[in-house]
């Protein structure tokens, strides 16, 4: 069962001779972006070589969250909820954007103890999130008799639809003068006296006073063309969708066993706990000693393996191609990064959705997909300008907790190519910190 339909975008066939953006990549980060360049006054193209948001935009859980954030992130996601909050009167899409709030629950003290320390680290900035006691737990998890200890919840967080939210940003971005040229891949940067000046893509040049890369799990192979190096590879993830079920919570849950997220159709998006897989890839042998803190600290949370996208993918080596000849992001089957997901994960999290809530017990699966989530070092984004490469702006990394940071994403992005004062301190986001030497900060709580 493949991943859901996605809300269809109108296409701008014809390519524009020149912008004064062009933003490679037509997921959450891009599209945000692009609209908030627009609505600056600047002529914008989004070149995409696949569909708007076909591949990790559309395939995560959809959480809104400030919760359990990195620190680093806490400003701009806060930024970010706000303008989720607006985007539906503003622009009068429909995002499927609701804040009835996120519940983690446990049975261990040392869980109880790390949330504990961020609420008491997050409240400087004035975040909602409170503990729990045992009652409160089982209170906020009806029908599941999960003994727990103790949790913690953020009311004022929420979630939206992965399956339309960034499609009806993307048209919101048109109505403002913004075109979209779908399976239309970029090959590369045009390039004048140092100077990034354009795009090449497979339809022709555009040239552009700016570009951003935002192009997910692709962006380090595509920089790589450009002889930059960017710390950045993939996790390969699983979820799956349930049919309409009864109602055990309007926000999402995340319990020691399962997560749970109630959408927009009635049904539940499941992820197991241990979601994660990484494979051995070039890109991931290439960067390990960078990953290995990281890989420390979320040990047991993935999976290790080998698979295809040692030799297909992102994440596979490609080096010195040609930009007037067929790319691999021109191949039919990399348009669109669709892995198979992972054999026994459906199974299984059905069975634990009975287990944890009896009431769900018969709950069929609707749809299952797998993702390849753009990772750093750190687990943090980098949203900056690329110094080896003026007129260029990174925006990528973003490490499995992109969608609900994506507005405010794009709309930093959008202040560095502007010029003006940024939404949040953007110094946490800059390229360099994985890339100087100095010792690579190990990830916040995500």
């Amino acid at each position: 069962m493949a991943i859901p339909p996605i809300a269809r975008v109108q296409d701008d066939g014809v390519l524009p001779q020149a912008v004064d953006v062009a933003v490679i990549g037509g997921g959450i980060a891009g599209v945000s972006a692009a609209y908030f360049l627009a609505k600056a006054g600047r002529s914008v193209a989004v070149i995409e070589k696949g569909v708007i948001a076909g591949e990790q935009s559309s395939r995560n859980w959809g959480w809104c969250r400030v919760q359990n954030r990195d620190e680093r992130e806490i400003p701009l996601m806060q930024r970010s909820l706000e303008i989720w909050a607006n985007l539906a009167a503003e622009t009068g899409g429909d995002y499927g954007f609701h804040r009835d709030g996120l519940v983690y629950v446990t049975r261990s003290e040392a869980d109880m103890a790390h949330w504990q320390g961020w609420v008491d680290m997050a409240r400087k900035y004035q975040v909602h999130s409170r503990m729990l006691s045992a009652a409160e737990a089982r209170a906020a998890t009806p029908g599941n008799d999960g003994a727990w200890i103790g949790g913690v919840a953020s009311p004022r967080d929420g979630m939206a639809e992965p399956f339309k939210a960034v499609p009806a940003l993307a048209e919101a971005a048109r109505r403002l003068g913004v075109t979209i040229h779908q399976r239309c891949a970029v090959r590369g940067l045009d390039i004048t006296a140092g100077r990034v000046t354009g795009v090449i893509t497979e339809r022709g040049r555009i040239r552009a006073e700016s570009v951003l890369l935002a192009g997910g799990a692709w962006s380090s192979m595509f920089l790589r063309r450009h002889g930059v190096d960017l710390p950045q590879t993939s996790v390969r993830s699983t979820v799956f969708l349930t049919q309409p079920a009864p109602e055990v919570t309007a926000g999402g849950i995340s319990t020691p066993d399962i997560i749970i997220s109630r959408r927009g159709n009635g049904g539940y998006i499941v992820a197991a706990k241990n979601r994660g897989r990484i494979e051995v890839t070039p890109a991931g042998i290439r960067h390990a000693r960078k990953f290995w803190p990281t890989l420390v600290s979320r040990w047991n949370s993935v999976s290790f393996g080998i698979g295809t996208s040692f030799f297909r993918g992102p994440d596979a080596w490609a080096g010195n191609w040609s930009f007037d000849r067929p790319t691999i992001f021109e191949r039919e089957d990399m348009r669109t990064l669709d892995p198979a997901p992972s054999k026994g994960v459906e199974e299984p999290g059905l069975e634990q959705l009975a287990k944890s809530w009896p009431t769900l017990a018969g709950t069929k699966a609707a749809a299952t997909w797998g993702g390849w989530i753009d990772s750093t070092p750190d687990a943090v984004p980098v949203i900056a300008p690329l110094e080896a490469l003026p007129g260029l702006t990174l925006s990528t990394g973003y490490s499995g907790h992109g969608f609900g940071i994506g507005p405010g994403a794009g709309r930093l992005a959008a202040d560095l190519i502007l010029g003006t004062t940024p939404i949040v301190d953007p110094t946490p986001f800059r390229l360099e910190r994985l890339v100087d030497g100095s010792p690579i900060q190990k990830p916040g709580m995500i």
